[in-house]
C-alpha cells in the first residue's frame, strides 16, 4: 500500500502533495514519487537512516516542478525544500525532523551537484536517480523531450546528422532526447552511494546501453 500504513504522517503529507502535482507531467507524476518512495524505504537501512524520514523526503522531493528547459532547472530541489517545511510541520514533523528532510531534498537535485545532506540525503539521491535510468528513465526522458518541444523551438529524438555525438559535437539535451543519455543518464550509475542502489543501477545502465545499441543498428544506413 502507498503510502505505507505504518506511518500516519506519510498519509497526511501525501494528501497535501497529491493536489500540487502538475497534471499531464508524466516524468514527475505520482507514480514517479511512488517509485522513489519505495526505493527510499528499501535503501534506508543500508544508509543507517530513519526509514520514516526517508519516506517523507521522497514524498516532498518534487513539490516544486521546474521545467527542464528553464534556466532555473537546478533550483528544483531548493524550491521543493522551501515548500516542504509547511507541509511537514502541518503533518506533525518536529523541527529537527523537518531539517533533516528538507536538507535531503535541497541536495537531491543532480544539476546542482551537491553532496547529499546526511543519511536521508544519501537515500533520496540514490532513490531518485535510480528512477532516472533504465527502461523507466528512458521513458521519462522521452516524456521530458516532448514536454520541452514547442512550435517555436521544436525538439527531436536525435540529431539526424550525428545521433550519438560521434563527431564530438556539443551535446544539446534540450533539443535532442538521445543527447540526454550522454549528458546525464549514462553517468548516474557511477555516482550511486549504497550497495543495493549500485547493483540496481548497474542493471539499469545495461538496459540503456542495449537501447542505444539497438537504436544505432536501426539508424544505420
Amino acid at each position: 500500500m502507498f503510502p505505507h500504513p505504518s506511518w500516519p504522517r506519510h498519509q497526511a503529507v501525501w494528501q497535501a502533495v497529491l493536489p500540487a502535482l502538475e497534471p499531464g507531467e508524466l516524468a514527475h507524476d505520482r507514480y514517479h514519487i511512488e517509485r522513489v518512495y519505495r526505493w527510499s524505504l528499501r535503501l534506508a537501512g543500508q544508509a543507517g537512516a530513519d526509514q520514516e524520514l526517508c519516506g517523507a523526503a521522497a514524498l516532498v522531493h518534487d513539490l516544486a516542478l521546474v521545467p527542464k528547459d528553464s534556466p532555473d532547472r537546478a533550483l528544483g530541489g531548493e524550491r521543493s525544500a522551501q515548500l516542504a517545511g509547511a507541509v511537514l510541520t502541518q503533518a506533525g514533523y518536529l523541527a529537527e525532523e523537518c531539517r533533516q528532510i528538507t536538507d535531503a531534498v535541497r541536495t537531491s537535485s543532480w544539476s546542482r551537484r551537491l553532496p547529499p545532506a546526511g543519511p536521508v540525503g544519501v537515500v533520496l539521491q540514490d532513490a531518485d536517480r535510480l528512477d532516472a535510468i533504465g527502461a523507466l528513465g528512458l521513458m521519462r526522458n522521452l516524456a521530458c523531450a516532448q514536454r520541452m518541444s514547442r512550435r517555436d523551438s521544436p525538439g527531436r529524438f536525435y540529431d539526424p546528422d550525428d545521433p550519438f555525438g560521434d563527431a564530438a559535437r556539443p551535446l544539446d539535451d534540450r533539443r535532442n532526447a538521445v543527447d540526454h543519455c550522454f549528458a546525464k543518464l549514462l553517468g548516474l550509475a557511477g555516482g550511486m552511494h549504497l550497495p543495493a542502489a549500485k547493483a540496481e543501477a548497474a542493471t539499469r545502465h545495461a538496459v540503456m546501453l542495449a537501447f542505444l545499441d539497438a537504436l544505432r543498428a536501426e539508424l544505420a544506413p
